[in-house]
C-alpha cells in the first residue's frame, strides 16, 4: 500500500487567538535554528507557522543532517536512516503546520520488515503483521518458539502503550510520572525487572538463541548493547509492528520534503553556512556568527545538532554552560557505513536484510572496549528493492556494521583495510558477493568520518548512550540554562530515531511558544524597582545588536 504526501502549505490559521499571537510575534521575535536535519527543519516549520521570523543555518550543502546520501553510478544512495516508523507522528506534524503531504513524497508500507540470515543456514522474515510473523516463527522454530514470540510481542505492546504518552510524548518526563503510569497498569510491573537488561529479559522470553539475537538488535537502534541497555527497549519492536514505511526516492526525499514545508511556512534556509559562535548579551542570546564572520541577530536560538557540541564549547563560552556533561556522556555506538552501487550475487535480499554473526557477545564485547568487532552482525538496505519490480543491473546498497565512538577525526589505513576485509569476507561466508566490490575510499564512512562530518559527536550516531536504567531520563530537554537557547534533535529528549527527532521539534517549539506567551503576559510591577515576573529560563525581549 502506498500513501502520497504533497508538501503544499495551505497557510490556514486554526483560530483567532493563534492569529493574534502570529501578528504579535511575526516582526518582533527572530529565531535562528542551527542545523537542517529533520529536527531543525520541523522546528523551523512549526515556529515559522506560529509567526516567528525564522532563519535556518546549515553547515552542509543539503538538508537532512545524518540523513545523507552518497553519489553512485546508479544514483544517490542513502548513507543514514533507511526506514520510517510511527507514521502518525508525521501526520500530526503536517496537520499542525497546515501542510497537506499528498504528492511530494510517497510512502510504501513494508509488509516484510526485515529478512534475517544466520550462519547455520537458517533464515526468517519478520513481518509487519504479528500473526504473519508468528506463523513464520512456528514454521522456522516450532510451536515453542511461536508461543515465546507471541508472549514477547504482547509484552512489548503493553510496555509501548504504557510509556508512549508519559515518556516519548511528554516534554519533560519524570520518574514519578513513569512509575504512576506503570502502577495504573499492573501488567506492566511484571515486565520490568529491577536493573534488568534487554539481554536478560530476552533470555527469559526466548529459549531459541536466534530469537534472542534478533530482538537484541533493538538496542542498536538507539546506539546501545543489549547487554547494557534496559529491558524497556523491547518496546521498540512494537513501534515496528505498528508499521514500517519505505520512502520512495530514498530518505533524502523526506528531508527535502520537510525542508519544503519549512520554506513554505516562511523559514529562510542557508546551506553551506557553518556556525562558529553563539553570542550572548546580559546573560541572554544576542546573535549567531558563521565561520565567515557574518552575524545573524537572534532573540531565540534552536540548536538542532548534538548538544555535546555546546558543552564542548564549540560555539563559544556563552553557550558552553547551557548543557551539562551528564546529559551528553557516555557516548552511544557509531557505525561503519558503506553506500554504493553494484550487482549482487547470492541469497535473496529483501529491502532490509540482516546477516547475524555467530555470537552477539563476540560482537559487543570488543565494541565496549572501543574496538572493531571481528564477528559482526551486518545490516543491508537494498534501496531499489521492495517496489515489486525486480531490479536489473546495478542496484544501490547501504551496509552498516556497528562501531565504537572515537576521539579521532580521520580513520587509519589499517582500520579501513580491516573493515573492508571483515565486512565482505563475512558476507562471502553467506555466499553474498557484489560486483564490483566497493572501493572503501569512495564508499565507506567510518566512525572517524562521522566525527569529522559532525564535530563534537565522537562519531556517535545517537548522542548519549542508552546504557543504564535511567539513561533516557538524563538526556537534555528542550530548555537550557541559557535564556533564549533551546535544543532539539536525536541527542535530546526523547532520543534517537526519525520519529523521535520530529517529536523533539514539537517539544522545542511548544516550549518556545509557551515561554513567549508567558513573558508577554508578564508586566513590570507598579512600584519603583519592580521587575517582570518572567522566568529566568524564558526568552528576553530583543537585545541590542
Amino acid at each position: 500500500m502506498a500513501y502520497s504526501y504533497n508538501v503544499n502549505y495551505t497557510g490556514h490559521i486554526r483560530n483567532p487567538s493563534q492569529r493574534s499571537w502570529q501578528q504579535m510575534t511575526r516582526k518582533t521575535t527572530r529565531v535562528v535554528v542551527i542545523g537542517a536535519g529533520l529536527a531543525g527543519l520541523a522546528s523551523a516549520a512549526r515556529l515559522a507557522h506560529a509567526g516567528f521570523d525564522v532563519t535556518v543555518l546549515e553547515a552542509h550543502s543539503a538538508p537532512g543532517g545524518k540523513m545523507r546520501t552518497k553519489a553512485s553510478a546508479a544514483g544517490p544512495v542513502d548513507s543514514g536512516p533507511t526506514v520510517l516508523s510511527l507514521r502518525g507522528i508525521f501526520e500530526q506534524f503536517s496537520s499542525d503546520v497546515g501542510a497537506a503531504l499528498d504528492t511530494a513524497i510517497t510512502l510504501h508500507e513494508e509488509k516484510t520488515l526485515a529478512r534475517h540470515y544466520w550462519n547455520d543456514g537458517s533464515s526468517f522474515d519478520l513481518m509487519s503483521d504479528p500473526d504473519a510473523t508468528a506463523a513464520n516463527v512456528r514454521e522456522w522454530g516450532g510451536a515453542r518458539a511461536e508461543q515465546d514470540y507471541r508472549r514477547f510481542a504482547a509484552n512489548a505492546q503493553i510496555l509501548f502503550d504504557t510509556f508512549d504518552a508519559p515518556m516519548m510524548h511528554s516534554a519533560d518526563p519524570k520518574v514519578f510520572d513513569l512509575a504512576l503510569a506503570a502502577l495504573r497498569n499492573p501488567r506492566t510491573l511484571s515486565k520490568l525487572l529491577p536493573k534488568a537488561t534487554l539481554s536478560l529479559s530476552l533470555a527469559q522470553h526466548f529459549k531459541d538463541k536466534r530469537l534472542r539475537q534478533l530482538f537484541g538488535r533493538y538496542a542498536t537502534y538507539v546506539g546501545g548493547s543489549p547487554y547494557q541497555s534496559p529491558a524497556l527497549l523491547s518496546l521498540i519492536s512494537h513501534s515496528e509492528a505498528i508499521g514500517g514505511w519505505r520512502v520512495e526516492g530514498g530518505m533524502s526525499a523526506l528531508a527535502r520534503a520537510i525542508a519544503g514545508v519549512a520554506t513554505a511556512c516562511g523559514a529562510k534556509i542557508h546551506y553551506d553556512t557553518p556556525v562558529a559562535q553563539i553570542s550572548g548579551q546580559n546573560a541572554r542570546i544576542a546573535s549567531i556568527a558563521d565561520q565567515d564572520g557574518n552575524r545573524f541577530p537572534a532573540d531565540i536560538v534552536v540548536h538542532a545538532g548534538d548538544p555535546k557540541a555546546l558543552s564542548d564549547g564549540l560555539f563559544g563560552a556563552s553557550a558552553k554552560a547551557a548543557v551539562e556533561k551528564p546529559g551528553v556522556t557516555p557516548r552511544s555506538l557509531s557505525a561503519y557505513v558503506y553506500a554504493f552501487a553494484a550487482e549482487p550475487s547470492g541469497p535473496e535480499l529483501s529491502h532490509h536484510t540482516v546477516f547475524f554473526g555467530k555470537d552477539p557477545k563476540t560482537e559487543f564485547e570488543p565494541l565496549a572496549r572501543g574496538q572493531m568487532t571481528r564477528d559482526p552482525t551486518l545490516y543491508i538496505c537494498a534501496q531499489d528493492r521492495g517496489t515489486g519490480i525486480e531490479p536489473d543491473g546495478l542496484e544501490r546498497f547501504e551496509i552498516i556494521m556497528n562501531g565504537p565512538p572515537t576521539q579521532r577525526s580521520a580513520p587509519t589505513l589499517q582500520e579501513i583495510e580491516r573493515c573492508q576485509t571483515t565486512v565482505f569476507e563475512t558476507l562471502a561466508k553467506s555466499n553474498l558477493t557484489f560486483r564490483p566490490t566497493p572501493n572503501p575510499q569512495e564508499t565507506l564512512t567510518t566512525p572517524a568520518g562521522v566525527a569529522s562530518l559532525f564535530p563534537s559527536s565522537n562519531g556517535s550516531l545517537y548522542g548519549k548512550s542508552p546504557h543504564g536504567m535511567t539513561s533516557s531520563l538524563t538526556r537534555p530537554r528542550a530548555r537550557t540554562k541559557l535564556p533564549g537557547l533551546y535544543l532539539t534533535g536525536g541527542g535530546t529528549h526523547p532520543g534517537a530515531g526519525i520519529p523521535m527527532v520530529v517529536l523533539s521539534a514539537k517539544h522545542a517549539a511548544e516550549a518556545i511558544i509557551a515561554d513567549q506567551i508567558s513573558q508577554s503576559m508578564s508586566v513590570p510591577m507598579g512600584m519603583p524597582g519592580g521587575t517582570s515576573t518572567a522566568s529566568a529560563r524564558r526568552v528576553a525581549a530583543r537585545s541590542p545588536s
